[in-house]
């Protein structure tokens, strides 16, 4: 029986081959959307996820700003843990990280940089359980100077040899420090924020780094480690946290500790010092539900389809149950034809995911695979997919079956108008879904144009940062003497414009900035409450970077203030609550325990990270120190070859000054584009699935205006019998469609400005939301409209009423 009812559905859908396309195009374009957009979407969703994660915290630090706390700094003190652990029996163990953005590594002759390595308690595989591949995971932490490298890391360092226990030269500022590789670690998955490729022992902290032995004491002074806390298994979390913040541990009335899921911080948290750029958890909520959108817009075109089709069935049913079948009968027989349909559209659909991932990666920066385990992981989603197919299927079959054999032979069916408002209210949930994205598409395009498009109060075109680490024995007076050296020689090159030397510089991450709390003038003011962010910057930056002064200048070289000189920013000014840039020049400043910082000058706010987050109030120190060499390029020549040969020339002149070290450089417009990237890259989606959304709705509006015209078939031909004319019958058969436009246009526009509102309120400078954005939805989903209806419309219009009115 089962044999027949599929050759009988295999027919029906070879006959009818314009109606099965559309229906297995609209269903495998869904599907295969659905699938890819829930593929990202558990990708996200997976980051830090592993055996007893659940368990496993990381504190951070919350600020007081007026009279409320709010999350304010990723990182905590060394003492942090420990504390934490001896006053809460809920804190089973800890572990301390001190984040290394680059560190120099040399074996024999070869030198390289690696990024993304910490200083790691014993602990860390005790808490973090990722493959420890060789070495006891217990004892490979515990000594000083011992290090532990990422399997591809190890393979770059020492090839096929085995690792265990050789020595690596590494080196911090210059300085080297011998280690012993006491363990190699499978490399970290991606889905975790906090990807090291090294680990080093936590006791190597007192030579490796510039903080001296002292600092490697239990303090509450220097919050730059981050701290991930193990809890007792069903720990009441609300209660502990609440413990945590009213303890007061740091003895300090303006901060205190918190605790957020390590499997929350990659969708959750956007702190400073965040150890990577985190994803967005209204992100995610977004594009599910664009998926959700285009799953279900691709089964109401099926039910509009299968509707307009089942008029022409009618006789059909009739005779089937003339000749004695049964209502089930015709009922199974309906629904194994849509379970049929649907199959092949989810076998073209996930072959249209296997063929456009690699595009689809592009586009969302990510490296997504449709392997056994991503279906496994996507079992929940086919299940729901699986009872959307016998829902949509199972109207139709409904309506086929209830048919009246008279009724169906006599050809009176056509003439009914049973489901029709059902079917509106389809059509009016597809308009309104389209509006909602195509309004979303513009407001999203139009925010990414803002944020490219609005001054930053900085111009980083055209220039390039060097940042190598340099590997030498020399005395550290004679390295920075050596940089000098470099620097004037760049400056002879034709294609250098000017150059400068600076800790950091716009675009760039927390990392190379520092903070402090607690902040005095001369005249009795005082700040303890807002965090103020502080890099060092050499004279000539303020210039090369076309920075503009509003009262005051730059630094003075060889002068007597020359290590105590700042320059600070307007936020700056305004936080300590001065109305005039004159007021503040001069004016002494203490803060890290010096009361001798004299400002110098107040420069305009510029937007250090971008648009999405606020203007700090920043402080720039004069000092010596080499961080980056800032090199901006003659505009004369900017064409691809001509920056490929100065970039050739810079590292030449680069390595004939430093003949052992690493060479590495950053184009700064490049730096600060990428801040935008994940917006960017959620903007091309968007707009890509609200096409394939439209796409949809429009197979289903042209569904509703299939059976419209079989209805109004008759009623056409009278009409133009009595000397209608085209567009009068156009005019008849689109004004309702227009009509349930209008009303989704309604419905749509309070939604659409509260959802984009919402995402919107992620950018801390965000453009308007204008009355016109909802016309130009509104008017491109009335010109879709137009285009779908007009063309069967049309052919209603033209044809014959002779052929309308013979069919009896």
């Amino acid at each position: 029986m089962l044999k027949n009812y599929l050759k009988i559905a295999l027919r029906y859908l070879l006959k009818n081959k314009l109606y099965s396309l559309i229906n297995i195009f609209g269903l495998a374009v869904g599907i295969a959307s659905f699938v890819l957009i829930m593929l990202y979407v558990n990708y996200e969703k997976g980051f830090d996820t592993f055996e007893g994660s659940e368990n496993v915290y990381r504190t951070y630090m919350d600020y007081l700003e007026g009279d409320t706390f709010v999350p304010g700094d990723a990182m905590t003190y060394n003492a942090s843990g420990p504390a934490l652990k001896e006053l809460f029996p809920e804190v089973v163990d800890y572990v301390r990280l001190y984040y290394f953005e680059n560190l120099a590594f040399q074996v024999g002759e070869k030198t390289l940089e690696q990024p993304l390595g910490s200083l790691a308690d014993p602990s860390y595989f005790d808490i973090f359980k990722y493959p420890l591949l060789k070495g006891d995971p217990k004892t490979v932490l515990a000594e000083p100077n011992a290090i532990v490298l990422s399997r591809s890391f190890a393979q770059k360092l020492f090839g096929n040899e085995n690792p265990l226990q050789k020595r690596v030269s590494v080196f911090e500022d210059g300085t080297e420090t011998q280690l012993t590789v006491t363990g190699i670690m499978e490399d970290v998955p991606k889905t975790v924020h906090f990807r090291n490729s090294f680990l080093i022992s936590y006791e190597t902290e007192k030579t490796l780094t510039d903080f001296g032995p002292q600092a490697h004491e239990l303090n509450w002074n220097m919050n730059n480690y981050y701290t991930y806390l193990k809890l007792a298994p069903n720990t009441n979390i609300d209660v502990l946290r609440q413990k945590i913040m009213d303890s007061d541990i740091e003895k300090n009335d303006t901060e205190r500790h918190n605790i957020e899921p390590i499997e929350a911080i990659h969708l959750y948290s956007n702190k400073p010092y965040e150890v990577t750029a985190n994803g967005s958890i209204l992100r995610i909520k977004f594009l599910t539900a664009i998926a959700f959108i285009i799953i279900v817009l691709s089964w109401l075109n099926y039910v509009n389809l299968s509707t307009t089709k089942s008029m022409e069935r009618a006789k059909e049913a009739g005779i089937r149950k003339v000749a004695g079948a049964k209502k089930s009968q015709l009922i199974f027989q309906s629904l194994i034809e849509s379970i049929l349909l649907n199959v092949i559209a989810m076998t073209i659909g996930l072959s249209m995911v296997f063929a456009v991932m690699p595009l689809y990666n592009k586009i969302t920066g990510n490296e997504l695979y449709l392997d056994w385990e991503a279906l496994i992981n996507l079992t929940p989603y086919f299940i729901f997919i699986l009872g959307g197919i016998v829902l949509s299927g199972l109207y139709p079959a409904l309506l086929l079956s209830r048919f009246s054999p008279a009724k169906a032979l006599k050809g009176k069916v056509r003439a009914s108008t049973e489901g029709i408002g059902l079917r509106k209210g389809l059509i009016v949930t597809q308009f309104f879904a389209t509006i909602v994205l195509l309004t979303g598409t513009f407001v999203i395009t139009k925010q990414i144009n803002f944020l490219d498009n609005q001054p930053i109060g900085a111009n980083v075109d055209q220039i390039i940062a060097l940042h190598g680490t340099v590997v030498s024995d020399k005395a550290d007076s004679l390295v920075v003497n050596d940089f000098r050296i470099l620097q004037e020689q760049l400056e002879v090159f034709p294609f250098v414009e000017s150059t400068a030397i600076a800790q950091t510089y716009p675009g760039d991450s927390f990392d190379n900035l520092s903070s402090t709390r607690g902040l005095w003038l001369p005249d009795g003011r005082k700040d303890d409450k807002n965090v103020f962010y502080t890099y060092h910057a050499q004279p000539d930056y303020f210039d090369l970077m076309d920075m503009e002064f509003l009262a005051g200048g730059t630094f003075i070289p060889n002068s007597n203030l020359e290590g105590n000189q700042i320059v600070v920013n307007e936020t700056f000014l305004k936080t300590m609550g001065f109305s005039s840039t004159d007021e503040l020049i001069n004016k002494t400043v203490t803060f890290w325990g010096n009361n001798d910082w004299r400002v110098m000058g107040v420069i305009k706010d510029y937007y250090h990270f971008g648009l999405k987050s606020p203007v700090l109030p920043t402080i720039i120190r004069y000092d010596d120190n080499i961080s980056n060499i800032l090199i901006k390029l003659d505009k004369s020549d900017t064409s691809v070859a001509g920056v490929a040969s100065a970039l050739n020339q810079i590292e030449n002149k680069w390595r004939e000054v430093f003949p052992q070290s690493t060479f590495d450089y950053t184009f700064l417009d490049e730096k600060f584009e990428a801040q935008y990237e994940q917006d960017k890259a959620f903007g091309n989606a968007f707009q890509i699935f609200t096409v394939l959304s439209i796409l949809i709705a429009s197979l289903g509006l042209f569904g509703l205006t299939a059976y419209t015209v079989v209805l109004r078939k008759k009623e056409i031909g009278i009409r133009k019998v009595n000397g209608a004319t085209i567009t009068q019958v156009l005019t008849l058969l689109n004004k309702d469609f227009v009509k349930l436009l209008g009303l989704a246009f309604l419905i749509a526009m309070p939604s659409a400005w509260y959802v984009m509102n919402q995402w919107l309120e992620g950018f801390t400078y965000r453009t308007n939301f204008s009355w016109w954005i909802f016309a130009l939805a509104g008017l491109t989903a009335l010109l879709i409209t137009f285009l779908t209806v007009s063309w069967q419309s049309f052919k209603a219009a033209v044809t014959n009423p002779v052929e309308s009115l013979k069919d009896e």
